[in-house]
């Protein structure tokens, strides 16, 4: 799959490429990342890529010739058009179903907005999707979509050590969309803490129990609405409703 980018900062995705385990994707070409920087389609000297806006108000926009000029660039190198997502406070907020979905596509041109925003008129001609982080801003859109080209690069196959590791992540269907339950390691007591007695039993049923437990009771307390859904989907046994009923009573 390919990504093109439309960003000001393309410096700032260099550690994204070229560390961390993801970088196998990056390397081996599972997941292609191109660069191209709006600044090198603009006019004049001095390369303007912003403007005030009109009707005024604070801060600057992004102009639309730049990133529209930039944006042809990308898909002409692309054998055919690709979607173009903006990363925006008005997107929706991205999940596990959308990085899957992205995670199984031939990829995307993601578009890195700055300063007070980009033109409507580029985003009503261009723009197909938009995805937020969530309910907050940021300086521009790098952060965001480094954020999904981490998720999408680690769902791929043979990048993480261990095939399944990704499958035991919060809000995987494996875990019917439940958070994940705390993980232990060595040493066996650490500041006086020690490891719960199921973990150490070597029973698997017992263990795998303990874990199924642990990621009910964290979901219904932290996330209660991912319990919903995951009961309006007929994922939970009557074990698993016996054991959030015991919860409720515990709270009453």
């Amino acid at each position: 799959m390919r990504f093109d980018v439309l960003t000001l900062f393309p410096e700032l995705f260099a550690p994204l490429l070229s560390s961390g385990i993801t970088r196998r994707a990056y390397e081996s070409g599972q997941v292609q990342v191109n660069l191209h920087n709006p600044r090198d389609f603009a006019d004049g000297n001095y390369r303007r890529v912003d403007d005030r806006p009109f009707g005024g108000g604070p801060g600057m926009v992004m102009m639309a010739e730049p990133l529209s000029r930039c944006l042809q660039q990308a898909q002409s190198q692309r054998s055919s058009r690709a979607p173009v997502v903006l990363f925006s406070p008005l997107g929706k907020p991205l999940n596990h179903a959308m990085v899957a979905r992205w995670a199984a596509s031939e990829g995307a041109v993601l578009v890195c907005g700055r300063y007070e925003g980009i033109d409507q008129r580029f985003i009503d001609t261009h723009v197909d999707e938009q995805i937020s982080l969530g309910d907050f801003v940021l300086s521009g859109g790098e952060i965001a979509a480094m954020a999904l080209l981490d998720a999408v690069a680690r769902l791929q196959p043979g990048v993480l050590g261990d095939a399944d590791s990704h499958a035991q992540d919060s809000f995987n269907p494996a875990l019917d969309g439940l958070l994940d339950c705390p993980h232990y390691t060595r040493p066996e007591t650490w500041d006086g803490q020690g490891v719960p007695e199921a973990l150490l039993s070597g029973h698997h049923a017992q263990i795998e129990r303990w874990r199924r437990e642990q990621r009910l009771q964290l979901t219904a307390r932290l996330r209660p609405e991912l319990i919903a859904q995951a009961r309006a989907a007929g994922r939970l046994s009557r074990l698993d409703e016996a054991f959030l009923a015991g919860l409720l009573r515990q709270d009453a």
